[in-house]
């Protein structure tokens, strides 16, 4: 009798376990969401004066106005971090975090006119610039998705212009390849990035549900393809961060983050497709070929390297999220073998070592341009709570929890058998 009253203990002692570590990772990924909310201010500064202001209603214009939050910038990072609390908020049942994504879209445009006028008598490094530039594929095509997530709830018709603005630009004034692949003008003419698959397709997906219009569906399509032709490492079963149209060849760097990029990208192209759309089996079918290259090379503490083939370079916790991400979530849709969800475990377990107490992310590398020396990846900084990071770990953090809802539902159903 004592015997099973011990089994029983054990069992309910190892089922308690489950549920706290459940409870765990939701508890994590809200404190480095709730920590991002507290550090949103909401306001703008004089950077001279160092007067602060909740609105740009009255005040004089002066190029000195910018605002004071790094997550109210219009930039393609915080496009990320929209599309990761909008999620959040859809999983955990919770309005906070898309309350937070709408107050931060809201306070933009609410504020546009007054840099408007700013960018139009051509002053430089106007805040927003980007907004109205929109000249390439960082200044529209990731806040665009936000945009798009947050309008599905809003349903605003400025909101709605922006979004038919960006996709204009998109499929008709952004540079390509003569093939229609996207493309850079600089620091190298007609060079493309690994990043840009981020900064366009998962856009394109959604503007593609919305609207209802193959077009953007072909063209995501298309682009997931080529970048798959032209950066594909048959070596290493990874990515080239870049290829240089020029010449003809590739960059030197298989460099994390750009992976990772190509890896969430192609996610979010399958969440969007509709379900019978004859390429999808395609889709999925580079996707798993992605995950089981960069799955070869993930460290011993789960995490992979800034290089992703190159052990002595160091651990980057942007481009573990976005692999977190995208394994959980393949997993999670049923695209592949559930069996891969290790991969995202081992991968979870690393990124939790660098969470601190109060909820930031550590060893994100910061923003990366592209250089023909190796060198130049191997000593790109890393900085606490860096917004290249954030967005991703959300999202990865969201799929962890869904991934472990799951694990417990079937572990119970196990139990009643």
């Amino acid at each position: 009798m004592r015997k099973k009253h011990y089994l029983l203990l054990i069992a309910f002692l190892s089922s308690g376990s489950i549920f706290a570590q459940e409870s765990n990772t939701e508890a994590v990924v809200r404190k480095v969401a709730d920590n991002i909310i507290a550090n949103t201010s909401f306001k703008f500064v004089n950077t001279k004066t160092n007067e602060t202001y909740t609105s740009t209603k009255g005040l004089a214009s002066s190029p000195d106005i910018k605002v004071v939050s790094k997550y109210n910038k219009w930039m393609y990072v915080n496009g990320v971090l929209t599309i990761g609390m909008m999620q959040m908020a859809d999983l955990l049942q919770d309005k906070k975090y898309s309350n937070y994504s709408s107050q931060n879209f809201e306070f933009i445009f609410s504020n546009i006119g007054y840099f408007e006028t700013l960018y139009k008598a051509k002053t430089p490094k106007t805040e927003f610039g980007g907004f109205f530039s929109m000249g390439n594929l960082d200044a529209c095509g990731a806040m665009a998705a936000g945009l798009s997530d947050v309008n599905a709830l809003a349903n605003k018709a400025d909101y709605k212009a922006y979004l038919d603005r960006a996709a204009n630009y998109i499929s008709n004034k952004q540079l390509r390849l003569p093939d229609g692949t996207f493309s850079r003008p600089g620091p190298r003419y007609m060079t493309m990035w690994a990043d840009d698959l981020f900064m366009s397709v998962p856009f394109l997906a959604r503007m593609g549900k919305v609207t209802g219009d193959n077009k953007y569906f072909d063209d995501a399509i298309k682009q997931v393809e080529n970048f798959n032709k032209y950066l594909y490492d048959t070596h290493t079963g990874l990515f080239f961060h870049n290829y240089y149209q020029d010449v003809d060849m590739n960059g030197v760097g298989h460099w994390g983050r750009a992976n990772g990029w190509l890896a969430v990208a192609q996610a979010q192209l399958l969440d969007q497709l509709p379900a019978n759309h004859p390429k999808r089996p395609e889709l999925i079918k580079l996707l798993l070929r992605q995950i089981g290259g960069f799955a070869r090379y993930q460290d011993q503490s789960g995490l992979w390297h800034q290089l992703l083939d190159k052990p002595d370079s160091y651990l980057e916790t942007s481009v573990t999220a976005m692999y977190v991400y995208t394994v959980a979530h393949a997993v999670n849709q049923g695209w592949i073998h559930p069996k891969y969800i290790s991969i995202a475990n081992e991968g979870w377990k690393g990124l939790l070592t660098k969470i601190t107490p109060d909820g930031q992310m550590q060893d994100v590398c910061i923003g990366t341009n592209m250089d023909e020396a190796l060198k130049f990846y191997y000593t790109r900084p890393t900085e606490l709570n860096d917004t290249h990071g954030l967005g991703a770990f959300l999202l990865a953090g969201t799929e962890m929890v869904k991934a472990e809802r799951a694990a417990n539902a079937e572990n119970v159903a196990k139990a009643k058998k």
